[in-house]
């Protein structure tokens, strides 16, 4: 597997985003593009403490995708305690796709949405914390929407994979999900990973990742920190695709699942290395 870096662009104009990374859907980072948010110097730990500190966050662990615990919140706490705990070391326990501004509205003044593109879904603006050494495993998007991950003080890595690559990844069928570390692959377990090339990228503060719509992605939180994610939908035929995908997970994978449990899990990964056999 090789990972290439993913290019950063200052000054990019809506025009050159659209022609060269949106309509080929192709991923960038902005190195300025939310350089007005007053957040990006406003939203410290310490500031996010003592104004915010009293919501209650629910935080997921790496068990977030296991069989048995699908999605389920691993604990509560005070989000003051929990930015205490990702500063203070690595910890596996995000706070992961939250609505922080349907909990303290007052954040909403802080952002700008972008020009550089249209069809925002001003609606669904998520944060995700993690400590230092916490992932996000490698999956797309089930809304198949375009994100716009802007990252604060602290570094996060991204590793892109196209979505014509999604056999070669053994994308679990019903789900948005693979098993591959792209860090440490297993060629072993995974043959078809040989060859393939990913895009990676270390976010900086203030920097704006564009994921086009269905690229797969992995995260890696290499400092404790957190980082805004957008949304943003230019086709119809995308909308109605993560319809689709999101109707497979409530209807399909969770009730096998919740029937199941590990053995629709094994079908899956059984599926996933069939669909793989041919890349070999």
């Amino acid at each position: 597997m090789k990972l290439v870096p993913i290019e950063k662009r200052s000054g990019l104009t809506r025009e050159e985003f659209i022609e060269n990374y949106l309509k080929p859907s192709r991923p960038v980072v902005f190195t300025d593009l939310m350089k007005d948010w007053p957040a990006m110097e406003k939203w410290t730990f310490d500031w996010l403490r003592e104004n915010h500190g009293q919501i209650e966050v629910p935080l997921v662990d790496n068990h977030v995708h296991d069989a048995d615990k699908y999605f389920q919140t691993a604990k509560t706490m005070k989000f003051g305690d929990y930015l205490s705990a990702i500063e203070a070391g690595p910890t596996d326990l995000r706070l992961f796709l939250f609505d922080i501004f349907k909990k303290a509205p007052s954040l909403e003044k802080d952002i700008i949405f972008p020009t550089i593109m249209d069809g925002f879904l001003k609606s669904y603006k998520f944060v995700f914390f993690g400590g230092q050494g916490a992932i996000t495993n490698l999956h797309y998007d089930m809304d198949c929407s375009n994100v716009f991950l802007t990252q604060f003080h602290t570094r996060k890595q991204v590793i892109l994979f196209a979505p014509e690559d999604s056999a070669r990844l053994y994308h679990h069928p019903y789900t948005v999900m693979s098993k591959v570390n792209p860090i440490d692959p297993d060629y072993e377990k995974f043959p078809a990973l040989k060859g393939l090339t990913g895009y990676e990228t270390t976010l900086m503060h203030g920097e704006t990742i564009f994921i086009p719509s269905l690229w797969w992605h992995y995260i890696r939180y290499v400092d404790g920190g957190f980082s805004l994610a957008l949304r943003a939908n230019n086709s119809v035929f995308t909308a109605v695709r993560g319809g689709m995908n999101i109707v497979r997970h409530t209807f399909v994978d969770k009730s096998m699942t919740k029937i199941f449990g590990l053995g629709w899990q094994h079908w899956k990964e059984k599926q996933a290395v069939e669909k793989a056999q041919h890349l070999v």
